[in-house]
């Protein structure tokens, strides 16, 4: 009998399941499909997880979310090393820590790809995204950005503004290919510090509109 402490049939479903949910989203993959790319027994999800919902639940509260987690920290490290961050300092901080982070390539492709497949056809796994990563990152980007802002900016324009940064720099992310193509430019290091560089004068001269608006609209 295997001894349940040397046996990684779990973690090999949940790395396989991801890989083959982020390929094909939750409904095109079969039991049979992640049994056998993780070489396990067809009982094997029901055993560990009870159903294949659950194996997909687990695959975002330990691995999507941990991985998510990693890129808050490379966050709030690459912050904490700056003197009095200013608002471009944040958005270079989120781009760097998203795009250059604590995430392989491979992994970062992966991480998007679910997310987007969960899109396109939700389930409860967005709640447990937006209430462990979405909805505590907003918050903390928000407190940074509103002593830029007028006071009396909307909460809404200011959520607004930090989804059209946030999207601008998953969209680099999961683009990569497509973005190299265009431009016959490989995505290497160098080209990717221009790409954050653009990233952060792009979204600043939105966030310097929307305050000058706001400001226009005070008189």
């Amino acid at each position: 009998m295997t001894n349940p402490s040397t046996d990684n049939t779990r973690d090999r479903l949940l790395i396989q399941a991801e890989q083959l949910f982020a390929q094909k989203g939750f409904a095109a993959v079969s039991v049979r499909e992640i049994t056998a790319a993780a070489d396990s027994n067809l009982a094997a999800i029901n055993y560990h997880f009870g159903n294949k919902m659950n194996l997909y639940l687990s695959v975002f509260k330990e691995r999507w979310v941990p991985r998510a987690d990693g890129v808050r920290k490379f966050f709030r490290k690459y912050l904490s090393e700056k003197n009095d961050p200013d608002t471009a300092d944040m958005v270079r901080a989120i781009a760097t820590a998203f795009l250059v982070g604590s995430m392989t390539d491979n992994e970062r492709q992966c991480h998007i790809n679910l997310m987007l497949r969960e899109l396109a056809h939700p389930t409860e796994a967005v709640n447990i995204v937006v209430e462990e990563v979405i909805r505590p990152m907003h918050i903390a980007v928000r407190e940074l950005i509103r002593p830029s802002l007028p006071e009396n900016i909307c909460l809404e324009q200011l959520t607004l503004s930090i989804f059209s940064i946030i999207s601008m720099i998953v969209y680099f992310g999961f683009a990569q290919p497509v973005v190299s193509r265009v431009m016959n430019q490989e995505f290497d290091p160098q080209f990717k510090s221009r790409v954050i560089d653009h990233i952060v004068s792009f979204a600043m001269n939105g966030i310097n509109g929307i305050k000058n608006r706001t400001e226009e609209e005070t008189v």
